[in-house]
């Protein structure tokens, strides 16, 4: 199967890169090649006339329809790294250059952790450092919850903003013409039945969100990097027990190495409460999944193999909370 060439990546010869780092930063590259791994952003690997080599991210083409919530994601992931970079114990790389289309930071050290290969002892101590990053990460806060910026969903309690992110993704997918396996109505109403449980989370902490294994870098079994940062929001740390154990329920694993260097227990419980919260957060994350299929030019195989490991993991979690 051919790799899906995303709508929303600029397809630029290393000229192009090169030349677009020179007239917006005064950099000059004296290397430039494409970086694989996302669906977005372009992604470009370069070293610099003085020997730094960086990671140059440039966002969608003028006119190329986003999701809502992806308005402004280039700045953002800016604001991530610097927001991030200030709490201590998060390994983020340095932003070199930033505006709102490009940005370009230092080369961290490592790799993804999908390719890590067949190395449990590895893989346990790095999501062990993983957990303790993400502890770290989250004392970062702020006033307000939901995403930052000019037209992006937010609120001023937690139940406010999580109602409007998810009211976004559904809007989304009407947009695109997405099937859902259930009605808008009924998602709806699921979020502001659950509103009271939402309403504990009284503190909007720096949440990630998109921490999957090819967001967190490795080498030599240590955890070297947590990027890819623009979708981050302020919200409920819990909701970054989702991406780092996509496809399972982290409340089923209670000494997941995650949990373990978040809460520095062997075992963690959640309780009723943070149950529920886990759930509304994946069937909001299995929109997202959904709702940018079409911005991203999934269809055919691709389009049916994502239904097809989304659907029992949102329709489980819809049923949990009926």
């Amino acid at each position: 199967m051919s790799a899906v060439i995303s709508p929303t990546q600029r397809q630029l010869r290393p000229e192009a890169v090169a030349a677009l780092l020179r007239e917006r930063f005064g950099r000059i590259a004296v290397h430039c090649g494409p970086l694989s791994g996302g669906t977005f952003a372009a992604v470009w690997r370069v070293v610099l006339d003085d020997g730094t080599e960086a990671v140059v991210k440039i966002g969608p083409p003028a006119g190329v329809p986003l999701l809502r919530y992806e308005r402004g994601v280039i700045a953002a992931e800016a604001r991530y790294y610097r927001l991030a970079g200030a709490a201590g114990g998060v390994p983020v790389p340095a932003v070199l250059d930033a505006d709102d289309e490009v940005v370009v930071v230092g080369l961290l050290p490592g790799r993804p952790l999908t390719e890590l290969g067949a190395n449990p002892e590895a893989e346990d101590s790095v999501r062990h450092e993983l957990g303790t990053a993400l502890r770290h990460l989250h004392t970062v806060t702020n006033d307000r919850f939901g995403y930052d910026g000019e037209g992006r969903a937010g609120g001023a309690t937690w139940p406010d903003a999580f109602a409007a992110m998810t009211a976004d993704l559904l809007a989304d997918a009407r947009d695109w013409g997405v099937a859902l396996p259930v009605p808008d109505a009924e998602v709806m109403a699921t979020v502001e039945r659950h509103a009271g449980v939402l309403a504990e989370v009284r503190r909007a902490s720096l949440v990630h969100f998109d921490l999957w294994d090819g967001n967190v870098l490795c080498a030599d079994g240590r955890l070297t990097g947590l990027v890819d940062g623009e979708r981050y929001f302020w919200g409920d740390p819990l909701y970054d027990f989702v991406c780092t154990a996509i496809g399972r329920r982290m409340e089923h694993e209670p000494g997941h190495p995650v949990l373990r260097g978040y809460y520095g227990t062997e075992t963690h419980d959640f309780t009723a409460s943070e149950r529920v919260r886990l759930m509304l957060y994946r069937i909001q994350f299995c929109l997202l999944l959904l709702a940018e299929m079409p911005s991203r030019a999934m269809t055919g195989e691709v389009e049916r193999e994502r239904r097809e490991w989304v659907m029992p993991w949102l329709l489980g979690d819809l049923e949990g909370l009926r």
